[in-house]
């Protein structure tokens, strides 16, 4: 792989990120990617795993990957079956649900049992105090497992476009320490 400044792939999670979430303002203001997956309703571990391989792979350049939600398990369960984890420099793992809970949606079954192997590359989780799809605990937990830092927000709901966040200057900052050199 080459020197070049990392690329940066946004992983959105279930039903994708509208147009008011902070990953698809971060992808118009600093051309960020969004990792297309087929299937947003229904989504298949396996297949969004392949997917994020197959982007991976079509470039020689590093990237950071930066998951919400769902995004997050993409990036636990993708790195524990790749050959190929040199390629990521970082993630931004933000409000990872707990999929194991009873009452997730019957579209999240599959994801389950969730991965919780130590990530090949540095990773930060970053939740909210009241994230209505998983508890605080359960989150460090998790962040812990994957040997990731973990930082509490403060109440922010599920820290997406219904957070209000507007552009995330917060998020960006936490993505440069991971190695992004943006503005």
């Amino acid at each position: 792989m080459n020197d070049a400044a990392p690329r940066v792939l946004n992983l959105p999670g279930w039903m994708d990120s509208g147009p008011t979430h902070w990953q698809s303002r971060w992808e118009v203001l600093h051309g960020f990617e969004r990792v297309q997956q087929a299937d947003w309703q229904w989504p298949r571990r396996g297949d969004w795993m392949a997917r994020l391989e197959e982007v991976l792979l079509a470039a020689d350049t590093p990237a950071l990957l930066v998951a919400h939600s769902l995004g997050c398990h993409l990036v636990a369960a993708w790195s524990a079956h790749s050959r190929h984890t040199a390629r990521v420099l970082g993630a931004l793992l933000v409000a990872p649900p707990d999929t194991e809970r009873e009452d997730m949606p019957p579209q999240l079954h599959n994801w389950r049992p969730m991965v919780c192997e130590r990530l090949p590359f540095a990773a930060t989780v970053l939740y909210s105090a009241d994230d209505p799809y998983a508890a605080p605990g359960r989150t460090q937990a998790l962040a812990e497992a994957w040997g990731a830092a973990a930082h509490g927000l403060g109440a922010l709901g599920h820290i997406n476009g219904d957070s209000g966040l507007g552009d995330w200057p917060e998020g960006l900052a936490r993505l440069q320490a991971l190695g992004w050199r943006g503005a």
